[in-house]
C-alpha cells in the first residue's frame, strides 16, 4: 500500500476536549499541536474501512518509522518529530503508546471487561496527558490523577459513540461482562432506543468513569503551571457535565455531546472553580490568565 500521507481528518477545533486551547501558553502550543496532528492522522489510519487489517498496521508502522527518523513517508508524523529533536527532554515513547493502542483497535474489536478497558485507555488515552504534562516540565507525581482523568474522558466518548462505534466498526468497548449481567449482548447496540438492560449496564458503567473523573479533578491542584491548571480545571469540569448527561440521556437516540456555546459556559466553570479554590496562589508571580 502507499503510506498514508494525507492530511488528518479534522482538527484540534473538532475535538470534544480542549487539545492546546487559548490557555495554553503560546510556547507549549505548537508541540501539543504536533502531536495532536500525529495522533489524528494515526488514528484515521485505523479506522480506515477501505484499508485491511494488515494494510491498516502497515500504515502504523509507517507512522512509527517516521517518527523515529527511519523514513520520511508519513507528513503527519514530520512535525513531532521535529518537534522531540529540538527538545531532547520529551520522549517519543507517548506517540509510540499510542500506535499500540490504534494497533490494538486493527486486531481487537471486544473487551471482555472493565480492567480490560483500563489496559487499553493505557495506551490510548493516558499518554495524551502524560505527553502534555511533560511538554510543561510537570513532576511524574502528576501521571496518577491524569490517567484517571484522561482514561474518564476516553471512556466518556466510547459511551457517546458505542452504536457508531458497533454500526461502523464492529468495535464495542462495553465490557461484554457488563453486558452479560444484564443478560444481553453486544447486539443491544444496534437497536433505535436503549432498552432497560442496557441502560442498566451503561449506568453502572457512568458511575465508575464518574469515579475516575474525581480522581481525575485532583489532576489540576498538583499541577506546578497557573495556566496548564485552569486548563486541567476546565477538562475535569466538561468531564463531570458529560457523565451527568449519559445519565439523563440515551446515547442510541439522543445528543450526548455537549454544544459549543454549553461548552464554553461550562470551560468558564471550571475556571472560575479553580481561581476560587486559590489555584492562583500555589504558584508565585503567577501570570494573569488570558481573557
Amino acid at each position: 500500500m502507499n503510506h498514508p500521507a494525507v492530511a488528518p481528518s479534522k482538527t484540534h477545533k473538532g475535538e470534544n476536549f480542549p487539545v492546546a486551547s487559548i490557555l495554553i501558553a503560546p510556547q507549549h502550543r505548537a508541540v501539543i499541536l504536533a502531536y495532536y496532528q500525529f495522533a489524528r492522522g494515526a488514528d484515521d489510519v485505523g479506522d480506515n474501512r477501505l484499508l485491511s487489517p494488515q494494510q491498516k498496521l502497515d500504515g502504523l508502522d509507517a507512522f512509527e518509522a517516521t517518527l523515529t527518523g527511519k523514513s520520511d513517508a508519513v507528513a503527519a508524523a514530520l512535525p513531532l518529530r521535529a518537534a522531540l529533536a529540538a527538545n531532547r527532554r520529551l520522549s517519543p515513547r507517548h506517540a509510540l503508546d499510542l500506535l499500540t493502542a490504534f494497533r490494538m483497535d486493527t486486531v481487537k474489536t471486544r473487551y471482555a471487561s472493565w480492567d480490560e478497558l483500563m489496559n487499553y485507555c493505557a495506551f490510548s488515552a493516558a499518554p495524551v496527558g502524560r505527553f502534555v504534562l511533560n511538554v510543561h516540565g510537570e513532576s511524574e507525581t502528576t501521571w496518577a490523577s491524569s490517567d484517571a482523568l484522561c482514561s474518564a474522558l476516553q471512556v466518556i466518548n466510547h459511551l457517546q459513540d458505542c452504536a457508531a462505534d458497533y454500526r461502523d466498526h464492529d468495535r464495542v468497548y462495553i465490557p461484554l461482562d457488563a453486558l452479560a449481567v444484564e443478560g444481553i449482548g453486544v447486539e443491544a447496540l444496534s437497536a433505535g432506543k436503549a432498552s432497560p438492560a442496557l441502560r442498566a449496564c451503561l449506568e453502572g458503567l457512568i458511575t465508575k468513569t464518574g469515579a475516575l473523573v474525581e480522581t481525575g479533578a485532583g489532576l489540576s491542584p498538583r499541577v506546578r503551571d497557573f495556566r496548564l491548571r485552569l486548563e486541567t480545571a476546565v477538562i475535569a469540569t466538561l468531564a463531570r457535565r458529560l457523565t451527568r448527561i449519559l445519565r439523563a440521556r440515551d446515547p442510541l437516540c439522543e445528543e450526548v455531546h455537549l454544544s459549543k456555546p454549553a461548552a464554553f459556559g461550562w470551560a468558564c466553570v471550571g475556571i472560575g472553580a479553580s481561581l476560587v479554590s486559590g489555584g492562583r496562589r500555589q504558584i508565585p508571580n503567577a501570570p494573569k490568565a488570558p481573557a
